[in-house]
C-alpha cells in the first residue's frame, strides 16, 4: 500500500485507533483490516463466505481504489460502531421536538456523523404561542442554540461538527435567515441553504410577487416581490458563501419513496437529500486508478463498482445506529451513495482540460456507467437478499422498473480528507491549486501536484526557478517557460468560469440518484451579478442545489469541501 506522507499525517491525526493516553495503536493496514472484517461480518446474515468478502473489501481499500465515508473508517469494529456520514432529523413546532432533536443530533455528532435540519415547520418570530400566551422567538433563535451545542460536542469528537440548516423560501422569517451569516461569528457550525420552490423561480423570472405562508396554519400571511428576496440571497452568498440554494421541488420529483414522506433537508454538504430520520452510507471510487494506456479500464471499474455496492449494503446491516428511528428508516430504504473522486486526475491522465467539451461528455459517460453498474449490483443483491422493506409504493414498484435492494445507489460527495488518504483530487472538483498548503486538524500539509511534476520532468521544463514560480502563485498562469497546452491542462478552480463549474455539476447530476457536492468557485473580484447568473443557470441546468464561494470572501462558517465526506 503506497501512502503519502500527508495521508499518514491525516490517518494518525484522525483515523487510527488510539489508547487511553492518545497514543496510536494500529497501522493503516490494521485499520483497513478492521474495517473490512467488520463490514464483511454482514455476509454471515446471508450465508455467504465472510472471509472471502473481507479479503475483497480489504483489497479494494488498500489499493486506494475505493474508500467509505470517514465514520466507517473511524468507527467500524469499535464499540461505537456508527458507520454513516449523513443524517437528517425532523424539527417539529414544539419545544419538546426542538430539544429532543437537539439531543439526538448530539448523539450523531459525537459519533462522527453530520446532520441536516429543516427549520421550516417552526412558527415565525413574534407569532403567538397558544399554550403559554407568549411570543415565538422564531427558527433562527433555535438554530443559534443548536450551533452552541455543536461547539461544545465537537470538542470531544473525532471530526468537526457539521450541520445543515434549511429554511423554505416561503417562510415568513426568510430574510432574517438569509442575513444571519453576514454577522461575524454567527452559526459557525452550520452551512445554510434556502429551500427554493419552482413557484418562487417562476415568480423571479416573471418579476412577480410570491406568497409567504404560516408554517403553523398553512395560511398566506403576506406576499413579496421575488426579486427582493433573491437580491438578499445573492448579497449574502457574495459576502460569505452562505446561503446555498436547494431546489426542493426538483429533489422531491426524484424522491424514490414518496409514500414514506417528503424530503425537506439534506446532509451538511448538500449532496444527500434525506427523509426525516434517514441516514446514508457513502463511498467513493478513485477514478485516477482506472486509467490504463491513456484509456479508461471500464472492465476493472465495473468489477469494483459491484464490490463497493456490496460493501455499502453490508454496512447498513452492521451499523450500530444512534437511534431506533434511524435504524428503522435506514433499513427500510437502504439508501447508499457510491460516488467518485480523482475526477480532475483522470482528466489530466487522459490529457483533457477540465472545462473542455470532451470533459463534460466524458463526465456523463462515466457517471452513467457508475449509475448503471451500481443499479445492476443492487438488482443482483435484491435477488439474493430481497428488495428494500419500503419497496412497495416506491418508484421502483412498477412493471418496467428493476427490483432493487437500495432506494438510491449514487451520490457525489466532497471527499475532503478521503482524497488526501487516496492521494487524488477531491470529488469532481478541479484542482484548487497546483501547489498549496492546507490545514487538516491543525496539521499543515504541503502539496505539489504529482502529475505536474511528472509532465514537467518528462517534457524538460522542470527547474527550480519554474517550481518556485508555481509555489508562489499556486497556478501556472503567465509562467511562459511552461508550454501553453500544459497550462491549459492544469487550469485551477479559480481560472474556470462559473458556467463551466455548473456544466460539470449538471453533467454528473444527470446520472446521480441523490445529489452532487460541488463548490462553484468565483474569483475575489467577481460581482454580485456573477452570483445571480450562477444561481439562475444552476436552476436552468437541472442541478439539485448550488453553493458558490467567492475566493477571500468573509467566512464565518465551515469550509464546504474540507471535512464532511
Amino acid at each position: 500500500m503506497e501512502l503519502t506522507e500527508n495521508a499518514l499525517k491525516v490517518l494518525h491525526a484522525r483515523y487510527l485507533l488510539k489508547d487511553e493516553k492518545g497514543n496510536v495503536i494500529e497501522t493503516p493496514d490494521d485499520m483497513f483490516r478492521r474495517v473490512a472484517r467488520n463490514i464483511a461480518a454482514a455476509e454471515k446474515l446471508y450465508n455467504e463466505d465472510a472471509l472471502y468478502w473481507e479479503n475483497r473489501f480489504y483489497d479494494i481499500m488498500t489499493s486506494l481504489k475505493f474508500l467509505p465515508n470517514s465514520p466507517t473508517l473511524m468507527n467500524a469494529g469499535k464499540s461505537i460502531g456508527q458507520l454513516a456520514a449523513c443524517f437528517v432529523l425532523p424539527v417539529e413546532d414544539s419545544m419538546k421536538s426542538i430539544f429532543d432533536t437537539l439531543k439526538n443530533a448530539a448523539l450523531i455528532l459525537q459519533s462522527g456523523g453530520g446532520t441536516g435540519f429543516s427549520f421550516s415547520r417552526l412558527r415565525p418570530r413574534a407569532d403567538i404561542v397558544r399554550s403559554t400566551g407568549g411570543i415565538a422567538s422564531g427558527p433562527v433563535s433555535f438554530m443559534k442554540i443548536y450551533n452552541t451545542a455543536t461547539e461544545v460536542i465537537k470538542q470531544g469528537g473525532a471530526r468537526r461538527g457539521a450541520n445543515m440548516g434549511i429554511l423554505r423560501i416561503d417562510h415568513p422569517d426568510i430574510v432574517e435567515f438569509i442575513r444571519i451569516k453576514r454577522r461575524e461569528g454567527e452559526l459557525t457550525n452550520f452551512n445554510i441553504s434556502v429551500a427554493v420552490t419552482d413557484e418562487f423561480m417562476e415568480a423571479l423570472k416573471n418579476d412577480r410577487e410570491y406568497e409567504l405562508k404560516s408554517p403553523r396554519s398553512g395560511e398566506v400571511v403576506g406576499s413579496i416581490r421575488a426579486k427582493i428576496i433573491f437580491d438578499e440571497i445573492v448579497e449574502s452568498a457574495w459576502e460569505t458563501g452562505d446561503p446555498g440554494l436547494i431546489f426542493i421541488d426538483r429533489i422531491n420529483r426524484t424522491n424514490p419513496t414518496p409514500h414514506i414522506g417528503m424530503i425537506e433537508s439534506t446532509n451538511p454538504c448538500g449532496e444527500q437529500p434525506l427523509l426525516p430520520y434517514e441516514a446514508c452510507v457513502l463511498g467513493s471510487l478513485n477514478l485516477s486508478k482506472y486509467v490504463k494506456d491513456k484509456d479508461i479500464d471500464y472492465d476493472a471499474l465495473a468489477d469494483d463498482i459491484k464490490i463497493a455496492v456490496r460493501f455499502l449494503d453490508d454496512a447498513i446491516d452492521v451499523n450500530i445506529y444512534p437511534l431506533p428511528e434511524i435504524e428503522r428508516m435506514h433499513k427500510g430504504n437502504r439508501k447508499i451513495g457510491l460516488g467518485v473522486m480523482g475526477w480532475a486526475d483522470m482528466l489530466i491522465l487522459l490529457n483533457i482540460p477540465y472545462n473542455h467539451k470532451k470533459a463534460f461528455e466524458l463526465a456523463r459517460k462515466v457517471m452513467k456507467f457508475v449509475r448503471d453498474k451500481s443499479r445492476e449490483a443492487s438488482v443482483e443483491l435484491a435477488e439474493k437478499r430481497g428488495v428494500f422493506l419500503n419497496f412497495k409504493g416506491s418508484i421502483y414498484d412498477a412493471p418496467d422498473m428493476p427490483k432493487v435492494r437500495n432506494a438510491t445507489t449514487t451520490t457525489i460527495a466532497p471527499t475532503g480528507t478521503l482524497s488526501v488518504i487516496a492521494d487524488c483530487s477531491s470529488g469532481i472538483e478541479p484542482l484548487f491549486a497546483i501547489a498549496y498548503k492546507r490545514l487538516v486538524l491543525d496539521t499543515e500539509l504541503h502539496e505539489i501536484n504529482k502529475y505536474f511534476i511528472e509532465i514537467a520532468q518528462r517534457r524538460g521544463f522542470y527547474s527550480e526557478t519554474v517550481m518556485n514560480k508555481v509555489f508562489r502563485t499556486g497556478n501556472l498562469r503567465g509562467i511562459m517557460e511552461i508550454p501553453a497546452d500544459v497550462r491549459r491542462l492544469f487550469k485551477t478552480a479559480l481560472e474556470i468560469p462559473p458556467e463551466d463549474h455548473i456544466e460539470m455539476q449538471a453533467a454528473f447530476q444527470e446520472y446521480t440518484d441523490n445529489a452532487v457536492s460541488k463548490t462553484i468557485n468565483l474569483p475575489n473580484k467577481a460581482k454580485k451579478e456573477d452570483v445571480e447568473r450562477a444561481f439562475i443557470l444552476a436552476y436552468d441546468k437541472g442541478v439539485k442545489g448550488i453553493t458558490i464561494f467567492r475566493y477571500g470572501a468573509k467566512r464565518g462558517t465551515l469550509v464546504k469541501f474540507a471535512d464532511a465526506d
